[in-house]
């Protein structure tokens, strides 16, 4: 009698990249990033004297919020291996429907629910390329930013709408407890993200996703959804950017936002983000663009051309990258434009 046996199956268990980055206390990666900051703090205050002033340190926030969002937003889809190139292109869409809605008499509110779902909008259309057309990111924003851009330039003719509602204004331009408003805005989109990131599945499918797809898979990881997921988290972020980038300049602007996505990346990538995926934290992203609004803020207060700033940018792009490939991270391209 002929008996028949069965080859055990291996068990594929989930990823556990995620458990290093929800460390609530330890800096990990962004101890790098940290130090960067703490050396350019200390350069600007023995370098110059308006540094430290109310004034500067008060458009220092407001600058670096708006970058810091969208690192943030950025850094939900590194995290998966993915690229998202349209960021500043969406905040520029968002902005300008925004103004448009304001001037047209809309109540603020709904003109920022408008903007934001803008945003989702795109987000999602994105998302849906990447998870289910299965383009690769890089080439699916990369589109995405041309057409965001240009239906922008299009809806408003290409002319700046303005004025905005004072009342509008104010929410980036106003002040909460002594600080500005930008400030707690950051805090807030910091601790969601971190939230979501460190204290959720979602968050440890992001992680898994990005550490093996295919593993994650196996093991019943919702890989699509998650791949959805995070590019309509950035491309929210980045309509929430474009909101108060319309509110912080009191008017919408065509072009606000052109190479922001850049930024965004360096943001992300800078506070310890790997580009192969699966390391970095919300916080990180934060710093990334703190440093880089640093560099940018202190530059103007030393007279530097912004032309070498540019260049120390990217400098400190490629040093992150380095470093990362030296801690045994690998940039998966095939990832981006296979």
């Amino acid at each position: 009698m002929a008996t028949t046996s069965s080859t055990p199956q291996p068990v594929v268990t989930p990823p556990t990249a995620a458990e290093e980055q929800r460390r609530p206390i330890s800096l990990g990666r962004e101890s790098g990033s940290v130090l960067v900051l703490l050396i350019f703090v200390a350069v600007l205050i023995l370098t110059t004297n308006d540094f430290l002033t109310l004034t500067n340190l008060d458009n220092l926030v407001r600058q670096v919020a708006v970058f810091a969002i969208l690192s943030v937003g950025e850094l939900f889809v590194i995290l998966t291996g993915g690229i998202d190139l349209s960021v500043g292109s969406i905040l520029g869409l968002s902005g300008g429907v925004t103004a448009l809605l304001l001037v047209s008499g809309v109540p603020i509110p709904l003109t920022i629910l408008a903007g934001l779902l803008v945003g989702l909008f795109v987000g999602l259309v994105n998302g849906l390329l990447v998870s289910r057309l299965k383009l690769p990111p890089f080439i699916a924003t990369l589109g995405m930013l041309g057409i965001a851009r240009g239906l922008v330039l299009l809806i408003t003719g290409a002319k700046t709408i303005a004025p905005l509602p004072d009342a509008f204004n104010n929410i980036a331009n106003g002040f909460i407890l002594g600080l500005p408003s930008l400030f707690w805005i950051l805090i807030i989109v910091t601790i969601l993200a971190a939230f979501v990131l460190g204290r959720t599945i979602f968050g440890r499918y992001v992680y898994a996703v990005g550490s093996n797809a295919e593993s994650s898979r196996l093991s019943g990881v919702p890989v699509n959804f998650v791949l959805l997921g995070v590019y309509c988290i950035s491309g929210l972020l980045a309509g929430f950017a474009g909101v108060l980038t319309a509110s912080r300049l009191g008017a919408g602007i065509p072009t606000a936002g052109t190479g922001y996505e850049l930024q965004a990346i360096a943001g992300a990538v800078i506070g310890g983000a790997s580009l192969s995926g699966a390391k970095g934290r919300a916080i990180g992203a934060v710093l990334g663009a703190v440093i880089m609004a640093l560099l940018a803020n202190g530059g103007n207060l030393l007279g530097i051309d912004p032309f070498y700033l540019q260049i120390a940018i990217g400098l400190l792009i490629i040093m992150a990258v380095y470093f990362d490939h030296l801690q045994g991270g690998t940039i998966n391209f095939l990832r981006w434009a296979k």
